[in-house]
């Protein structure tokens, strides 16, 4: 028997998929979603959920094996939800990914070898930037650079020039790798729900030019960062992801800029591993996540 054949008698097992709910909270919910899986004899392999309590809001993620006709199980399980609720199947394959990036390399760097080593649900379609200064190190990973300069230009021209790049890509996600530029509410809502950020944690404290120097003089004990999705008011868009670390008096105010972008580009992975994945959930300015 030729290798081929043998493979041909050992077929894969069934695909699979990611079944998402949002609905008003009431009793049964589990049962009768499961139960629509089992009646189109699907196998669940991993299942979350959660209620909260004071908005009476019903959340789920299950993950399940089957071959299933999607449109069926999406019929079946809206049917059977209270008004107000969504169910959908999460798409196949990787997210199709933009990173924006200015000087800093270190959570570029980051997101460009975990993707080179598969380690992030994404296709990274192309870095841009409003500097050349990271050229050289993108293109080593073979990833599309696009140097959209800002200087000369208002605000305006600078993201009409990005939208041209971005309409051309067709991404569905962006990624603001420390990109030091804010963007217009208007570019914001073209892809709401759909831009996460990642900033040191001093904020509201330290804003402005050198955070980690303003830090140092007043003594910190903690260096952090926070991933969040980005709304029209900066930088106070719902968290995905925080982490700190501490510090003490024998840091210099070099040493705890150097933790940041540790701290930085680790939450930054984590925050995205988690979104691609399907894990959180959007809740007015809250998220709810599936870890």
């Amino acid at each position: 028997m030729t290798p081929g054949a043998e493979i041909a008698c050992n077929p894969s097992p069934s695909p699979a998929h990611l079944l998402l709910v949002e609905c008003p909270d009431r009793r049964g919910l589990v049962h009768e979603i499961t139960g629509v899986l089992f009646r189109h004899q699907c196998n669940v392999t991993s299942n979350h959920e959660f209620v909260d309590a004071q908005a009476n809001r019903f959340f789920m993620r299950t993950e399940f094996l089957g071959d299933v006709e999607a449109s069926e199980i999406l019929e079946e399980t809206s049917r059977l939800l209270p008004a107000g609720g969504t169910a959908r199947l999460a798409p196949r394959g990787k997210r199709r990914v933009v990173v924006f990036a200015s000087c800093e390399h270190h959570c570029l760097a980051d997101l460009l070898v975990r993707h080179a080593f598969n380690e992030i649900n994404a296709e990274l379609l192309a870095v841009i930037s409003n500097h050349e200064t990271l050229r050289s190190l993108v293109e080593k990973f073979g990833i599309p650079f696009h140097h959209v300069g800002h200087e000369g230009r208002t605000r305006e021209d600078h993201e009409a020039a990005i939208q041209k790049r971005l309409a051309a890509l067709q991404p569905e996600w962006l990624v603001l790798a420390k990109y030091m530029r804010v963007l217009s509410a208007g570019f914001v809502a073209r892809y709401a729900h759909r831009t996460v950020n990642i900033h040191h944690s001093f904020l509201p404290a330290f804003v402005g030019a050198k955070p980690y120097q303003q830090a140092f003089a007043r003594g910190v004990k903690v260096i952090g960062a926070t991933a969040h999705f980005v709304t029209e008011r900066l930088d106070e868009g719902p968290i995905i992801v925080q982490q700190v670390i501490p510090v003490d008096h024998t840091h210099s105010a070099a040493d705890m800029a150097q933790a940041g972008r540790d701290v930085e580009q680790i939450v930054l992975s984590r925050a995205l591993k988690l979104v691609f994945e399907e894990r959180v959930f959007l809740h007015g300015n809250r998220t709810i996540i599936f870890d």
